[in-house]
C-alpha cells in the first residue's frame, strides 16, 4: 500500500475535509484498533471507523469502472442502490467481503466521507453538487 498515512494525518494533526455538497466539514486520521490501521472520521461529536484498506481498494474499484459512478451514501440500515460506491462499500463482492465501515451502527456513510479523503489524495475526482455527486479514478 502506497503510504498515505502522512497526507492523512494522526490524533494531534487530523485531515479537515468537507463533504461532496459543501454542507457539512469534518476531520480523518489515521489510527489503530484492535492491531488494525484504521481511518478515524470525526462529524461533530461522532466518530466513524473505516479500515484503512478502503483507499486502494476503492481506487482500484473506480480504474476497473472507468466512468464516473454515483455516490450513494446512506446511513448503515438504509438500503443501498446497486451500482453506487455505498453499495460496493458493504457488498460481499468487494476485496474484504462486507463492510468497509467498523462501528456497528455507523457503518453507513462510506460514500459522504471517504470520496473527498480520496480526492485530497489525488487518487479520485468527485463532484461537488447539492445531490447525486459522483466520483471517477484519478490517473496521476
Amino acid at each position: 500500500m502506497s503510504d498515505y498515512r502522512k497526507k492523512i494525518g494522526d490524533k494531534a494533526k487530523p485531515l479537515e475535509l468537507v463533504t461532496p455538497p459543501g454542507t457539512s466539514s469534518y476531520t480523518m486520521h489515521v489510527d489503530e484498533k484492535d492491531g488494525l490501521e484504521i481511518l478515524a472520521c470525526t462529524v461533530g461529536k461522532t466518530v466513524l471507523h473505516y479500515d484503512l484498506r478502503c483507499i486502494e481498494d476503492l481506487a482500484l474499484m473506480l480504474k476497473k469502472h472507468g466512468d464516473w459512478m454515483l455516490l450513494g451514501s446512506k446511513d448503515e440500515k438504509q438500503e443501498t442502490e446497486e451500482g453506487t460506491v455505498e453499495h460496493w462499500a458493504r457488498s460481499t463482492s468487494n476485496p474484504i467481503g462486507g463492510w468497509y465501515g467498523l462501528k456497528k451502527n455507523f457503518r453507513g456513510r462510506f460514500a459522504m466521507y471517504i470520496p473527498p479523503l480520496m480526492e485530497h489524495l489525488g487518487l479520485a475526482e468527485v463532484e461537488h453538487n447539492a445531490k447525486n455527486n459522483r466520483m471517477r479514478y484519478r490517473d496521476n
